[in-house]
């Protein structure tokens, strides 16, 4: 690995709470990582201004300040380009991206999702999973392509689903595990690298 830390770009849209979980990790040199760009497409997410409080750039870009989603598409992935980041991690990104960003970042792009994918893709992936009476629920890292959460899985980590929970109780355990398998795979790509196979996507061995 380089001397030099690996770049990483973040697209959020509300909170920030995987942006400060890698924040945090790219305080430590040993990480080898450093956060150069936080872009939202929306006003009002929390993630932006710890950003700016700790002096990242950020960019707000919106669908609905462009003619159509192809320019808005464009112009997400010129704003991405421009600081040349290694990897773009989309954590907690409620748009899905279009082929321009696609197409300058050819499987450089992660995303985490709050299911044990290919189960329950889409927004509500805790919900349904109680609704189906899984035993046992988690998140999933992958690489993103032109679907929805339909990329070669990375990374997945397992959270038990308990007689008592809600929605939100679930999806509060199901965070926790989340953001440490993101800090914990963003550092093991960038580090060692990783390979895809078909379907199926490994990381490298130290």
């Amino acid at each position: 690995m380089s001397s030099s830390p690996r770049r990483l770009a973040v697209l959020i849209s509300g909170g920030g709470s995987n942006l400060s979980a890698l924040m945090d990790a790219c305080d430590d040199p040993e990480y080898g990582c450093e956060v150069v760009l936080v872009v939202a497409d929306r006003d009002g997410c929390g993630g932006i201004e710890t950003a700016r409080s700790a002096g990242i750039p950020t960019a707000i870009i919106k669908v609905g300040d462009f003619a159509d989603r192809s320019d808005w598409d464009r112009a997400l992935a010129d704003a991405l380009a421009a600081p040349t980041p290694d990897l773009v991690v989309s954590a907690g990104f409620l748009k899905m991206l279009g082929p321009a960003v696609l197409r300058t970042f050819p499987g450089r792009i992660i995303n985490t999702h709050n299911s044990l994918l290919p189960s329950f893709p889409g927004i509500h992936g805790p919900a349904d999973a109680l609704a189906h009476g899984v035993k046992v629920a988690g998140a999933t890292l992958f690489l993103v392509d032109e679907g929805m959460d339909t990329g070669q899985i990375l990374a997945q980590c397992v959270v038990d689903v308990l007689e008592e929970d809600t929605e939100e109780t679930l999806l509060e355990r199901i965070k926790i595990a989340e953001r440490a398998q993101l800090v914990r795979t963003v550092g093991a790509m960038m580090r060692d690298g990783w390979r895809v196979e078909g379907r199926r996507a490994f990381l490298n061995r130290p």
